[in-house]
């Protein structure tokens, strides 16, 4: 299926959108989505060339795109590049916190300033965002917050402790946020990925005893792709899921 058989929504049409990590993987295919719905959309990430390039692809085929090569986890750096990227676009009326990293680690070689670092790739960086972007939302009169979750901590994955604590912590902060800001019309939801293909981990950990895994574990058969993910955050930025606020929705091919 490709992005041209997918439903387009109407109401995502000229909408500013900002998506961090959006350079590879599942952000580059957000970024694709947004942008063939034309959107605008702003991105960041640390992959200066692999951004740019994209940036260049869709803004050669007409799409309206800015990147921002940007540490997230420098909070005043991204702060400055949201502040430029709505400059350009507007004030973000859909934020899609997708910057994350999964990187396995042994509990027992943890310190206080590993520790410090994965939660602020896997979870600081998106309430900074949302901090940043909530009053345009709320002077607008309404906007869609996705953060992205994750099975790991649902299914008792091990392997990274760290990185599955701030996963399960997106979850209670989607919760919070959704009451906080729910009255100025703006949608809080966590999008839950499964085991996704992406380069990454196809070149880290999709060895045969994880496909092994995956085939126990999905109820569907085949593998969830970045796309997958990418077309449910359309439909929670888009006003088709005006009514859907502070909830979970899991794309793993039925896993938990």
């Amino acid at each position: 299926m490709s992005i041209e058989t997918m439903a387009q929504y109407p109401s995502l049409k000229g909408r500013p959108v900002l998506i961090s990590g959006g350079a590879t993987g599942i952000g580059e295919a957000l970024v694709r989505n947004f942008a063939a719905q034309d959107a605008k959309v702003g991105f960041v990430d640390l992959a200066e060339a692999e951004g740019n390039a994209l940036a260049d692809e869709l803004t050669a085929a007409g799409t309206t795109v800015a990147f921002r090569c940007c540490d997230i986890t420098n909070i005043e750096a991204y702060r400055d590049a949201i502040s430029g990227i709505e400059a350009l676009h507007g004030p973000t009326l859909a934020l899609v916190n997708n910057a994350a990293n999964d990187t396995r680690h042994d509990w027992r070689e943890v310190t206080p300033d590993y520790f410090d670092a994965r939660v602020a790739v896997n979870l600081r960086h998106s309430f900074f965002a949302i901090q940043a972007v909530a009053p345009g939302m709320i002077a607008a009169g309404g906007g869609a917050i996705v953060n992205l979750g994750s099975i790991g901590w649902m299914k008792a994955s091990g392997g990274y402790p760290v990185y599955a604590s701030s996963k399960a912590a997106v979850h209670g902060m989607t919760r919070s946020f959704a009451r906080d800001l729910g009255k100025h019309g703006i949608r809080v939801n966590t999008l839950v990925p499964g085991w996704v293909m992406t380069k990454r981990q196809l070149e880290l950990w999709v060895d045969d005893a994880a496909n092994a895994e995956i085939d126990k574990g999905q109820c569907l058969a085949g593998r969830v792709l970045p796309d997958d993910i990418a077309r449910m955050a359309l439909f929670l930025a888009a006003d088709d899921s005006r009514m859907c606020t502070a909830q979970n929705f899991v794309v793993d091919g039925g896993w938990v």
